[in-house]
């Protein structure tokens, strides 16, 4: 997960660092990119993740999550970084609303923390509302990789059927609560990454279990716990989406560089599906984590730009 806080940013600066490039003369970019052939329907958008932007960790009865103890670990996190603060959306929803807004995009993907959700269905509320009078469209995680902690110390979370059980009641309160106004859900981001990182390979997401010869845990079993938490996140997933389509309403649902292989899933499924509505929910630039890089450097981010652009332009000529 590397430095939350910088994680948490990287949609804005990926925009921003885009729209500095196509303005310093990329006059081809810029042709390419003019948003006058894509459809009215079409959504361009921004995303985050709770515990790597929302701060305000223990604000208005918001329990431990397990990644707010594993970044408080010692030796866990590179920098000793962690998500206290993160950028503070908690507290400044209305400000990065207001920068989405003006950036021209029309949906936001963001999670909800499971730690926070009972005592702060207000906050997410009010998030919800606001995006909507922006005419932005939400679409909402259920679990990007944070869950209470408090499961984790009761039975083990993923690692036990009971996990099941709490997670359908956490996805019916948020279904029963926001259902009204969100129309897109996601139940898992990443849930393979989930899995091999917190237990199989050296203990680098909570809960940090892995076999001895596998990393520095001190708990663990490589060769059967990937699969059991698997079991149960998959069973969760079934469970999540049962709950959706009986009780609420029908729902929609799911990296190496290569641009052009944008274009031809995008068009594949098109043409094979009778082009069926499609949502990217995640595209963004991961790279080696670098400290004390100096700001200039990290805003002269050439890689970055080129990938960004390169992928949009992609999506452009599927699209036309």
């Amino acid at each position: 997960m590397g430095n939350p806080s910088a994680y948490a940013i990287l949609f804005l600066l990926e925009l921003f660092l885009l729209c500095f490039a196509i303005s310093s003369g990329q006059e081809t970019l810029k042709k390419s990119l003019d948003p006058s052939p894509i459809p009215t329907n079409f959504l361009f958008g921004t995303a985050s993740s709770s515990y790597q932007y929302e701060g305000a960790y223990l604000s208005d009865g918001k329990s431990l999550s397990n990644w707010d103890l594993f970044a408080h670990t010692p030796g866990r996190v590179s920098d000793g970084s962690n998500g206290d603060v993160a950028v503070d959306e908690y507290h400044r929803y209305l400000e990065d609303i207001n920068l989405m807004d003006s950036l021209g995009v029309n949906s936001y993907r963001f999670s909800i923390s499971w730690a926070r959700i009972l005592p702060s269905i207000s906050y997410y509320n009010r998030l919800i509302d606001a995006l909507l009078l922006k005419g932005i469209q939400p679409f909402v995680t259920l679990t990007h990789f944070d869950l209470p902690q408090e499961l984790e110390e009761r039975y083990g979370s993923w690692l036990s059927p009971e996990s099941q059980e709490d997670f359908a009641h956490y996805v019916d309160i948020c279904f029963k609560h926001f259902g009204d106004r969100v129309k897109y859900w996601v139940t898992f981001n990443e849930p393979n990454v989930q899995v091999i990182y917190g237990y199989r390979i050296g203990g680098r997401f909570p809960p940090g279990r892995c076999s001895s010869r596998f990393g520095n845990c001190s708990h663990g079993d490589s060769e059967k716990e990937p699969f059991i938490a698997a079991h149960n996140m998959i069973m969760s997933h079934a469970i999540a989406v049962d709950i959706y389509r009986t009780n609420y309403q029908g729902g929609v649902m799911w990296q190496n560089v290569y641009p052009e292989g944008f274009e031809k899933i995008v068009t594949h499924i098109k043409e094979r599906y009778n082009n069926i509505p499609m949502i990217i929910t995640e595209n963004g630039y991961g790279q080696v984590e670098k400290t004390g890089i100096p700001i200039a450097e990290s805003l002269n981010d050439v890689k970055r730009v080129n990938f960004m652009s390169s992928y949009w332009e992609s999506l452009l000529t599927a699209i036309r």
